[in-house]
């Protein structure tokens, strides 16, 4: 499930490879339920969608919920760490799963598996009134369409000191893709990644 697990428990064994596998296995269902739950939509569209979903944090949720924390070998330094909350580590061993899944029972098993898995957070991505973090979607979509991060810039803040306005662009590559304004500098990159992730899912 992480690296440091093999280093600390003194063997060569790992899930990396597993990791790859089921990785490859979640692409392939969660393009499929998108693919025929959505025909009027673009493949941009999708793919974008598909990022969000086989996202670091729901992967890590997911696996919380099926009691996948529980079950991790962990080192001395990694446990005391807090290692079993972790997401990286939690998404990392639910793509293990997925791939230890595939490999013992085939893809018909592993495909009903992984859906009933990811089809609620589909529901949720893609509802009306799902209340997106919408700077941890936008580094989602970046790091797997566009391989890089957003970067946000403060451009100015205007008002008196207690009743402060802080202005923010996201750029992608050299591309300002949205500009946002709130009370804070957090505030104003949320609604300035809502802008952005507004014109991303339109291209």
């Amino acid at each position: 499930m992480h690296r440091s697990v093999s280093n600390e428990v003194g063997t060569k064994a790992n899930n990396e490879r597993l990791e790859f596998l089921g990785d490859s296995i979640l692409g392939a269902v969660c393009a499929t339920l998108l693919y025929q739950s959505f025909m009027e939509k673009p493949e941009g569209e999708l793919a974008k969608i598909k990022a969000v979903v086989v996202s670091e944090d729901i992967l890590s949720g997911i696996a919380l919920g099926i009691g996948i924390d529980k079950m991790l070998l962990l080192g001395k330094g990694e446990e005391m760490s807090g290692g079993r909350a972790k997401k990286a580590i939690l998404a990392d061993a639910m793509e293990a799963v997925i791939g230890a899944f595939y490999l013992d029972s085939g893809y018909k098993p592993a495909f009903d598996f992984v859906s009933r898995c990811i089809q609620p957070e589909i529901d949720k991505v893609t509802g009306a009134n799902y209340h997106k973090d919408y700077k941890s979607i936008l580094q989602e979509i970046c790091q797997q369409q566009y391989h890089c991060y957003p970067e946000y810039v403060m451009v100015k803040r205007t008002g008196p000191e207690h009743d402060r306005v802080f202005w923010m662009d996201v750029r992608i590559g050299e591309t300002v893709y949205g500009t946002g304004s709130g009370r804070n500098k957090k505030s104003a990159e949320q609604e300035a990644a809502k802008v952005a992730y507004g014109k991303l899912m339109v291209d």
